[in-house]
């Protein structure tokens, strides 16, 4: 006969715990998860190594970050490093114009990879800028003229210039939120780091939420926004701006799946009492249980997050809601505010994805494509910092732009540029942020990054520190990381 003391604690090899945790997967199981392993409770119980407290090391500047990510390559020339140079010696190979010789930088060959090399050549033709540009703002940054709504907010912005990667394909997609080459496998994303240094600011919502189609399978996919060797409770969550169907993976508004949910939180309930009989003090059992509760809240709020109908007709309008050309990009916006108003820590929003490289990948008609892109996501940026700025959330929130490389200064086919990781440019705005500055520069033709260069750790860094977050103490005894992985602050650009 089998041992029934034996098997109360314990069914066919699985503890109660797991099974507890078993119960109710899905959008609630992922949530738990997290909570669990903020908490403490599901560390204790797997021996794992403890992770951080959920405090920051310092005083942070910044309570959140919203990360603007433009997918395939936006050109550094005709957006925040426009370069002149280009105009007046267009049709010229490099070796003809006044700077051959120049450009062969020391930091040519650094560290490039290519997925099969001698695919990307240095295209010798210069090709000129697509677009005029100005001085904006009482810092007069050099913006050009496909940004005009961003540009309003120069004296707000620093740009850095002078950004380099090592992947001269669209792996870069992944390296720009990892700071790993593709070819070296998977590693915890920026955001899952954020996620896993910091607790909670609303523990009815998720703290990392991705908006927008993430990056292809080709350049990175889930990836894009995962946490690896960090664990999956700290991977992203994405949403759609639908407040009928704000979770790919779930439709808490179906009153079928609120009863099913409901039954299975009254099941483990059930077990609940069950297992009280034999442990009636285990504290863990009974977070356990408040924390399937708490998930099942939260789905009661991400539906509300995305009543973007809720907000004023002027805010709306705002944000281009009402053209056809803003719409989809603006409630993005939109609803990365409305989530860090409410305390997600970090919203990674995605513009571009097309199932591929990219749809800023201008290998051709870069001038008609980038001013279709422009026009689709520059008024909505535009709103979103005005918008942070109005409500007083900007001096907490930072706001970070960004895309995986930038453009050659030489033409590929008739009217287009190849892909370009030697400088290229992000800009921050917010967060403890210093205001109308230009960090780093490229060269006259916008070929290196030959002042004060960053590799992309160092956005990283920088992030982290106004967060109030030290890298270098995030770190998991026996998980090689190089130092290059840690990235270093840009003081230059802090307040």
């Amino acid at each position: 006969m089998q041992n029934t003391k034996n098997t109360l604690g314990r069914c066919a090899g699985v503890s109660r715990r797991t099974l507890l945790s078993d119960v109710g997967m899905g959008f609630t199981g992922l949530l738990l998860g997290s909570m669990l392993h903020r908490d403490g409770i599901a560390r204790a119980s797997e021996g794992a190594y403890t992770p951080p407290t959920g405090q920051p090391h310092a005083l942070p500047k910044a309570k959140r970050v919203i990360w603007l990510f433009m997918v395939g390559g936006t050109s550094h020339m005709e957006s925040f490093d426009p370069k002149p140079e280009l105009n007046v010696h267009a049709g010229k190979t490099i070796d003809e114009s006044p700077y051959a010789g120049t450009l062969k930088s020391p930091y040519l060959k650094e560290n490039l990879r290519e997925v099969i090399e001698g695919l990307h050549k240095v295209h010798p033709k210069i090709f000129p800028m697509q677009t005029g540009y100005r001085k904006w703002g009482q810092s007069g940054l050099e913006i050009s003229d496909w940004w005009p709504h961003v540009a309003a907010h120069a004296d707000d912005l620093a740009i850095v210039r002078s950004m380099w990667t090592t992947d001269n394909n669209h792996g870069a997609q992944l390296q720009f939120f990892t700071g790993r080459h593709s070819l070296e496998g998977n590693y915890p994303t920026i955001g899952s780091w954020v996620h896993y240094g910091l607790g909670s600011l609303n523990d009815n919502l998720p703290q990392f939420v991705v908006l927008g189609t993430p990056l292809a399978d080709c350049c990175g996919g889930v990836n894009g926004h995962g946490a690896n060797y960090l664990g999956p409770e700290h991977n992203g969550i994405r949403m759609n701006v639908d407040p009928k169907s704000p979770l790919p993976f779930a439709t808490p508004g179906a009153d079928r799946y609120v009863e099913e949910q409901q039954a299975e939180f009254d099941l483990v309930g059930r077990l609940n009492r069950l297992s009280g009989i034999r442990y009636p003090d285990d504290p863990a059992l009974r977070a356990r249980i408040r924390s399937y509760e708490l998930a099942f809240r939260m789905q009661a709020a991400v539906p509300e997050v995305m009543q973007l109908d809720e907000e004023n007709e002027g805010t709306r309008r705002l944000y281009g809601l009402d053209q056809p050309v803003t719409r989809t990009f603006g409630g993005l916006c939109l609803a990365a505010r409305r989530l860090s108003e409410r305390g997600v820590r970090f919203v990674q929003v995605f513009h571009g994805s097309n199932g591929g490289a990219g749809a800023w990948d201008a290998h051709s008609n870069l001038k008609p494509g980038h001013t279709r892109l422009c026009a689709e996501v520059d008024q909505p940026i535009g709103a979103l910092l005005r918008d942070l700025k109005q409500r007083g959330m900007l001096d907490d929130t930072l706001v970070v732009w960004s895309s995986e490389f930038g453009r050659t200064p030489g033409a590929q086919g008739s009217d287009g540029r190849d892909h370009h990781p030697y400088g290229f440019s992000v800009w921050l705005a917010g967060g403890g942020v210093r205001g109308g500055v230009a960090h780093g520069a490229t060269d006259e033709l916008g070929f290196h990054s030959v002042q004060d260069r960053h590799y992309v750790t160092d956005l990283h860094a920088t992030v982290l520190h106004q967060l109030g977050m030290d890298a270098h103490r995030l770190e998991i005894p026996g998980r090689k990381r190089l130092e290059l992985d840690f990235g270093k602050p840009i003081p230059e650009i802090l307040a």
